[in-house]
């Protein structure tokens, strides 16, 4: 049995999904969850979020193998294999396989196998590197016993993120309330079934194949990719931009969602708040993330101690139930027992 990976993905950036999942996974974790996170952006802001930057140049200095996602998968760029993670433990519960900036080196690579698994022998290389994600997230969850594997993508739709999609059971989805994160859903969802059906062909192509015989060891990710629904964050209302503004955009998600991401028919009366699709309206607590970020703790676990007072503490509250009811959310379309 695989752990169930969950992937947050918007091919627009700027929609708080590197915060979102930094929350999710404390939460988790809190609610005795055993979390890797695997930061798969190479901008690698989620590592930065757990680790200050002390500990990530020693990390990327050393290049130690399996000290990033880099460093396991990097073997296959010649005749070797995929090294072992070395994850860090942030917490009871709470493991980080760091990012790399190196790793946007490995899309070429990617790039290259793709066709190459489609051939009539010699299956084999191709697949292992195409899954090579999977294959270290799974050896990852392994190593810790997790019970869930929660990952961060840059706002792309390249050769990386194709392959991280290939290991992703299920997706979530961040927004904004604006022009851009409508049109990223408009593309991600061709993008999701075509990625499915070609990820298809490929498994059907492999088990057609002599090599699947000759490694019937060897484990491949369905590339299931199912969607659970997207997360809005709440608009900021600003002189130079009315509430309205944002209101144009956010009434039209429920509509682009099921249209483009679900292929249901369109619909022209469902509000984003009464969405069942809406996995939440993220709320900005304003000054908390900050304070959070210098703490280098979620803001739902600021104390007085932090600077967390006054009306503070009391947003600290709304904040830590909020997360805990959207963890419970997810947990339960993933099938993770809480």
């Amino acid at each position: 049995m695989s752990v169930p990976v969950l992937t947050f993905f918007n091919n627009k950036g700027g929609v708080g999904k590197t915060s979102l999942i930094y929350h999710l996974a404390w939460m988790f974790s809190s609610l005795r969850k055993r979390v890797v996170i695997a930061d798969l952006d190479p901008q690698a802001n989620l590592t930065a979020a757990f680790l200050d930057d002390e500990a990530i140049e020693k990390i990327w200095i050393a290049q130690a193998p399996g000290s990033t996602i880099f460093q396991c998968v990097k073997p296959l760029t010649g005749v070797g294999d995929i090294s072992p993670p070395v994850l860090q433990r942030i917490a009871t519960d709470l493991y980080l396989l760091p990012g790399d900036v190196a790793l946007s080196s490995f899309e070429d690579m990617l790039s290259g196998q793709w066709p190459e698994s489609m051939g009539d022998a010699n299956l084999y290389r191709p697949m292992r590197i195409l899954t090579s994600f999977w294959q270290v997230m799974q050896m990852a969850a392994e190593k810790v016993q997790a019970d869930v594997i929660l990952v961060d993508i840059g706002p792309n739709l390249g050769a990386i993120n194709r392959s991280v999609l290939l290991a992703t059971d299920y997706v979530a989805i961040p927004l904004g309330a604006d022009l851009f994160s409508l049109q990223g859903l408009n593309n991600l969802g061709p993008t999701l079934r075509s990625w499915r059906g070609l990820w298809k062909k490929r498994l059907d192509n492999w088990r057609d194949s002599a090599d699947e015989i000759s490694h019937p060891e060897f484990r491949l990710p369905t590339g299931k990719m199912t969607p659970i629904g997207y997360l809005c964050q709440q608009h900021g209302v600003r002189l130079d931009r009315p509430v309205r503004a944002y209101d144009k955009w956010v009434q039209r998600i429920p509509s682009v969602y099921r249209t483009a991401v679900l292929r249901e028919p369109e619909i022209s009366d469902m509000k984003q708040e009464d969405d069942p699709y809406c996995l939440a309206t993220i709320r900005h607590y304003r000054s908390l993330i900050p304070l959070g970020q210098e703490k280098r703790k979620p803001i739902f676990n600021l104390t007085s101690a932090d600077g967390a007072i006054g009306s503070h503490a009391n947003a600290v509250l709304d904040a830590r139930r909020d997360f805990k009811k959207l963890a419970a959310k997810i947990a339960d379309l993933i099938h993770l027992d809480l």
